[in-house]
């Protein structure tokens, strides 16, 4: 029986390739011929970078970046050796849990930091890049990003505009001289579930704006300045559109890297298992096994478990998937893919216990035994 074996972190507790080998572990007590392939898992989001590096020959770089409110933060990134290929989360660097509630303001955070990630990988060599784009605390349209590779962004007497949205109230011209050369070369693949354009009633200010911390003032405000600024990126990159599906994703960060740099937008799992060449693996396979920390309506929703579940699909695969939890909504995955899921706790247990790791690694491993007994 051949069996392949990609389950996305469980947030908290177990990384993607623990969690693939716990339900191994089950498998092999039942059948040790059993041919067992576990590919590491995630979406673009959170846990991205870890999950790249754990099954491929790669370095984890750690860097020390301007977080959001240009406060010093410590992120990690890491450098795929085969290809030179960095991968980097956002949110890393600019993401809205960097920060306390009170001090959210979209006028004040920067995407500065996304860009010195960019810039160290450059220097250490590397020309492609995978880059996830979700969980931001920006909405600067990417200005500080690009303010970071060497772009200038200048007011009408030629001084440097204000990091953070507020400063594109200001912005009346943008140069190019100190642009990073080397940044011609690379290509960028960006890992996007967000569709909205950059300005108007569905653009990043209006939709994303509030839960960043927008006033309704500050939202107009907002909306305002990035279409100014989007008419001045035209006049310099024939590239930009506001309108472009995911121009608006991470408060227009989206736009910034279409308008900029060679990139491509792409769901977040599609960028992952791509990269993780999984499709030959699940073509050959008699059973997939999926999964997450929590299984709900929105896995539905460009997750993990779903893509791996959609491509399992094409091949007429079986598809299991196990979870943390369950909710009364997540039998919609039944309906995307996934032919039956199981949570995996077995008792009454505190929060703290469930996220412990050797208790989610023995759930795992005990659930998933007693589920192949009945394939195997």
């Amino acid at each position: 029986m051949k069996i392949i074996i990609a389950i996305d972190s469980f947030k908290g507790s177990l990384s993607s390739l623990q969690a693939g080998n716990a339900v191994k572990e089950a498998i092999y007590r039942l059948d040790n011929k059993a041919e067992i392939l576990v590919k590491p898992l995630a979406d673009g989001g959170e846990g991205t970078v870890l999950a790249l590096a754990e099954d491929t020959d790669s370095q984890i770089v750690e860097l020390e970046v301007k977080g959001p409110l240009l406060r010093p933060v410590t992120t990690k990134y890491c450098i795929l050796k085969a290809t030179n290929t960095a991968v980097i989360e956002m949110a890393s660097a600019s993401g809205i849990t960097l920060i306390s509630k009170d001090e959210r303001n979209p006028l004040e955070t920067t995407t500065y930091g996304v860009g010195e990630l960019i810039t160290d990988a450059i220097k250490k060599g590397c020309r492609r890049f995978i880059v996830g784009i979700g969980g931001s605390a920006t909405n600067d349209g990417g200005a500080g990003m690009l303010t970071a590779l060497g772009y200038q962004f200048l007011d009408k007497n030629d001084n440097p505009i204000s990091l953070g949205a507020k400063g594109l109230k200001d912005l009346y011209k943008i140069k190019t001289d100190n642009v990073l050369p080397e940044l011609k070369e690379c290509i960028f693949n960006i890992a996007c579930d967000v569709t909205n354009p950059l300005c108007g009633e569905n653009g990043c200010s209006a939709i994303f704006g509030a839960q960043k911390g927008a006033t309704p003032e500050m939202i107009k405000d907002m909306d305002t300045w990035l279409e100014n600024y989007a008419e001045i990126v035209k006049s310099i990159s024939p590239k930009a559109n506001k309108n472009h599906a995911g121009a608006g994703a991470a408060g227009g960060l989206g736009f910034a890297f279409l308008s900029f740099t060679n990139a491509t937008l792409k769901s977040g799992i599609d960028v992952v298992l791509q990269k993780i060449n999984i499709e030959a693996d699940i073509k050959n396979a008699d059973i997939v096994v999926t999964g997450e920390g929590r299984l709900d309506s929105q896995t539905v929703m460009g997750k993990a478990p779903i893509g791996v579940a959609k491509l399992a699909k094409n091949y007429s695969k079986k598809v299991i998937a196990f979870s943390g939890c369950v909710t009364d909504e997540a039998e919609i995955c039944n309906k995307y893919g996934i032919d039956a899921f199981f949570p995996i706790l077995r008792g009454v247990t505190t929060l703290e216990e469930a996220l412990d790791t050797d208790n989610a690694y023995k759930n795992l491993t005990a659930t998933a035994y007693q589920v192949f007994r009945l394939l195997i």
